[in-house]
């Protein structure tokens, strides 16, 4: 049992994933640590910093079974240090001296925020390997619903027709926007961190600069111009950018919570055997993986502030700020993968009703197309007069009953102007679509790449 929900036997796998928690558990983030450890030592040989034999053996060593994690923990709550008792356990595990020489230069957030940058990277690439999934599916819903009409809403109300494959393109575009900001933010975020005590690289003399550009080489991470100890301005905009891309699939995930409602059952999540409801309505047939999905983006959001807050940090280090970072950077991984990949699965399992959109067009008996009418009758009375006669007409229908064509028919101010066949026309929803599959076509023209 976990005490929060990313880590429990029970809920793990509604806030989080096997791989992405994989990526931020104790043994990677100690294995991280221990990879730029291993960098170090590598290029500090190669540059006759310090003995080959010490450089190769660090190398060797910087494995996390090497470590005893319960003891290293124990040594981590008595020193209230991270990696000073990482340090000595690798040189109880070294041969020989060598020990003596593994950290030469850096400072414990060197160590740490570069092995937080590797665990970013791997998980930016989880995250972005199921954003291409998520996005084929929509981009498949969207080319294959390109012409089926349905009701077009605006503030909850029917608005006018628009097309599923339409809605369906607009999450497409907006996924794709999220995987272009992802890319460019890549290039912002994983740098490396390597500068030493204050980030003048002292320590290392007239090497100091060169061991860096090495030290990023050798780990496949960008070189920093200057220390990055205290400005937290990238990880700030990495939870914004993972908070926006959470966002567009907790605002698909709501589109189909709430067109699977009984009264519009235009949508449904992936149905099976067995899924439950209700303890006490064995009617219900719930939205949980969307409502599920929407939770997670609701959190992943509120973290936004407190990565921004980050940003404000004391002189040249400030463990407030990392102790903070600690806490946000795996969870917001956890959730915004979960809320992905559990997407994936309802986009890709989606129940498309379209005859229930269908009906649904003729739901309020013609009020759905009152602009198409306002429209045919401004080019003889002028729009805002046109407006005010249908305006008239339709609330009366509204609050009347009846029928918008039987109501158009039945005005003195507009049977004069229109025939039957014309406002029969006018009140054909699949007529009145504008652009709707030209828009979709646009956005399958797109790509990812």
């Amino acid at each position: 049992m976990g005490a929060y929900v990313i880590d429990s036997a029970l809920f793990r796998d509604q806030f989080g994933t096997d791989s992405m928690r994989q990526i931020f558990s104790d043994e990677t983030t100690v294995q991280r640590w221990l990879d730029v450890e291993a960098a170090l030592a590598r290029v500090q040989v190669e540059l006759d910093i310090i003995p080959r034999e010490a450089g190769e053996e660090i190398d060797r060593k910087c494995k996390v079974e090497n470590i005893d994690l319960p003891e290293l923990k124990q040594e981590m709550d008595r020193t209230a240090h991270p990696i000073v008792p990482l340090l000595r356990a690798m040189k109880k595990a070294c041969d020989g001296e060598a020990g003596e020489y593994i950290h030469w230069g850096a400072t414990t957030q060197d160590i740490m925020d570069t092995g937080t940058i590797l665990q970013v990277r791997d998980g930016l690439d989880e995250i972005e390997s199921a954003y291409r999934a998520l996005y084929a599916n929509v981009r498949e819903l969207a080319a294959t619903y390109r012409d089926q009409v349905m009701v077009g809403r605006s503030h909850g109300q029917h608005a006018l027709p628009i097309t599923f494959g339409f809605k369906a393109a607009g999450w497409a575009e907006e996924l794709r926007r999220n995987f272009v900001r992802i890319r460019q933010m890549r290039e912002r975020v994983l740098v490396g961190q390597f500068s030493g005590a204050v980030g003048t690289l002292a320590a290392l003399g007239t090497q100091g600069l060169t061991v860096q550009r090495r030290l990023f080489e050798e780990l496949g991470l960008a070189c920093p111009s200057i220390t990055w100890h205290t400005s937290r301005d990238s990880i700030a905009e990495l939870i914004c950018v993972l908070a926006i891309a959470c966002g567009t699939a907790g605002k698909i995930a709501h589109e189909i919570f709430s067109l699977q409602k009984t009264d519009i059952a235009e949508l449904e999540e992936p149905f099976a055997p067995g899924k439950v409801g209700s303890s006490t309505m064995p009617h219900k047939r719930n939205p949980p993986i969307c409502e599920g999905v929407i939770a997670l983006t609701r959190i992943v959001r509120t973290t936004v502030p407190l990565a921004i807050e980050a940003i404000v940090a004391d002189h040249e280090r400030d463990k407030v700020v990392l102790q903070t970072e600690r806490e946000f950077i795996g969870r917001v991984f956890n959730m915004t993968h979960a809320a992905i990949k559990k997407m994936i699965f309802v986009t890709g399992g989606l129940s498309v009703r379209t005859e229930n959109m269908e009906k649904n067009l003729f739901a309020q008996n013609g009020l759905l197309m009152s602009e198409a009418v306002m429209m045919g009758l401004s080019d003889t009375l002028g729009r805002q007069e046109a407006h005010d006669i249908v305006y008239r007409i339709c609330m009366d229908v509204f609050e009347k009953g009846g029928s918008l064509k039987d109501a158009l028919l039945a005005d003195a101010e507009v049977s004069g102007r229109l025939q039957e066949r014309d406002i029969e026309r006018m009140l054909e929803p699949h007529g009145y679509i504008g652009h709707a599959g030209d828009f979709v076509d646009q956005v399958l023209a797109n790509s990812l790449e």
